[in-house]
This record gives structure tokens, C-alpha cells and sequence, in this order.
């Protein structure tokens, strides 16, 4: 099948991948991290459909196969907005289904800030994997500023990514992982985390936040940040014991994947 692509706000084309079938009990727009691509959810996705759930996939403008400068923003709110049309999406061809949403580290960030500032979204929830959302010790917090926003600083976030070898090989030998990623984007992400410092009050989607107790990119001190934080009746947390920080690719993913599943259950 030949690639697909969607029209953002601004024109700029991303890659896209719809799985969804008509006996869909619900669909699932899912966002992926930093310098990786939709592709690399090919499983999750595939036990998702299992369930019974449809899912929406795209790859963040300057990643993957989509268009633009490579792992490049000029702002934070390209994040939220090229989500939001990926959720218009979903949700115009669902009718009276419900439609989540989830991010997983940078992805993370995006599902978060995409629920303080779409708050009037139909959204039945939204999950976070790893989510950066705190200030407080953050995975960019060493990138000086006044540097040429263009500039490329190496992607060395391998080792950290899992406890699994396999994982940690096939991330740098992954052709569609960025190998380095721009300034401009760890200062979109730094501006976002600022904002959303004082927007995360109006947050008050349903929500499951997970992370891995031993995530040594992205602190799980960002995981009761969110729960603390978000003015959500309807929220829960869970943190994995030992797990990295990709644990939708640990070695015990299924469990985190069927405590997903069934968290959706209970809300489609």
C-alpha cells in the first residue's frame, strides 16, 4: 500500500496510518517520542486492534517519513496542533465512538498539553508512557540557550531507552530514528513545559499516567507531577517497577499494555 499522508494547520504533510475497522469498539489516536516514529508502536497498535480498538498514527513534522527540517519546531504548539488534526480526523470518520488519546515521552508532553489546551475536545481519555511534563529536572535542562535554534545536537538517548537489548540495538540501527535532533526543538519543548506549569489546572481528562521506576531520560518524578497537578476527578497512576523508559517495550509490555486496554474498557 502506497504511504498515506495527512494536511496539517499550516500545510505541512505528515505521515499517516489509520488501522480501523468497521466493528471498532473504539479508536485511539497514539503519539509517539523524540527523534523515533509511528512505526515503532507497530505492536501496541497490533494488540490495540486485538481488543478491539482502531488506531490513528502519524509521524511529528521533521520525523520519520513526515515532512520538514529534521526533529525541528519553531514552537511547542506544532506538537498540539498537528495531534488536533489527527483527533479531528478520528473522531469525523467515528461517529458515536469514542476516541482516545496517547503519548508516550515527548508524545507524552503533546497528549498533556493537548489536554490543557483542547479541554473542550470529546476525548474518553487520555494515557501518558514516560510523559516529560515537569520543569523539575528535565531531560533538557543542560541545552544552554542563545544557541542557533537550527543547530543539531546527537541523538544519545539509546541506551537509555529500555532494558532490553534487542530494543536498545534495533533503536540505532532503526533507519527512520533521527540520529540527531535540533536546538530549536529542546526550546519549543522548554517553552512548553513552562506553559504548561500554569495550564496544566485546566487538564480534566479522564486520565492513566504511567511510568517506569527506573526512567533515567525522563524522571519518574513526572509521573505524580501530572496526578498532582491535573484537575481531573477520573485519574490514575501506576509506575512499573524496574522498567526503562520505554515500557511498551519492556520485557513484561503485555502487562502494560492489557492494564491500557483494560483502562479503555471501562471508559469506550
Amino acid at each position: 500500500m502506497a504511504d498515506q499522508f495527512i494536511t496539517s494547520f499550516d500545510g505541512t504533510q505528515l505521515y499517516y496510518n489509520a488501522e480501523t475497522s468497521a466493528d471498532n469498539k473504539a479508536v485511539v489516536v497514539m503519539v509517539h517520542g523524540l527523534a523515533e516514529h509511528q512505526g515503532r508502536y507497530d505492536y501496541v497498535a497490533q494488540k490495540f486492534h486485538e481488543a478491539g480498538y482502531g488506531t490513528y498514527r502519524f509521524d511529528h513534522r521533521g520525523h520519520g517519513k513526515s515532512e520538514g527540517e529534521c526533529a525541528y519546531l519553531s514552537d511547542y504548539n506544532e506538537l498540539l496542533d498537528d495531534t488536533n488534526v489527527v483527533v479531528d480526523r478520528a473522531i469525523e470518520e467515528n461517529p458515536g465512538k469514542s476516541v482516545f488519546l496517547m503519548g508516550h515521552s515527548m508524545g507524552g508532553l503533546t497528549v498533556a498539553l493537548y489536554g490543557a489546551k483542547y479541554p473542550d475536545k470529546k476525548l474518553a481519555g487520555i494515557i501518558t508512557s514516560g510523559a516529560l511534563v515537569s520543569e523539575e529536572k528535565n531531560l533538557f535542562a543542560s541545552v544552554p540557550a542563545g544557541l542557533d535554534p537550527h543547530m543539531q545536537l546527537p541523538n544519545e538517548l539509546g541506551d537509555g531507552v529500555c532494558s532490553v537489548d534487542e530494543i536498545r540495538e534495533w533503536y540505532v540501527q532503526d533507519p527512520l530514528n533521527r540520529k540527531s535532533f535540533a536546538v530549536g526543538l529542546v526550546y519549543a519543548c522548554i517553552e512548553g513545559l513552562a506553559w504548561f506549569s500554569g495550564a496544566v489546572v485546566n487538564f480534566a481528562y479522564p486520565v492513566l499516567i504511567t511510568h517506569g521506576e527506573n526512567d533515567g531520560l525522563v524522571g519518574n518524578h513526572n509521573a505524580p507531577f501530572l496526578f498532582e497537578h491535573v484537575s481531573s476527578k477520573d485519574k490514575q497512576m501506576k509506575i512499573y517497577g524496574n522498567l526503562f523508559h520505554e515500557i511498551l517495550n519492556e520485557y513484561c509490555r503485555d502487562e502494560v499494555i492489557e492494564d491500557y486496554v483494560r483502562w479503555m474498557d471501562r471508559r469506550a
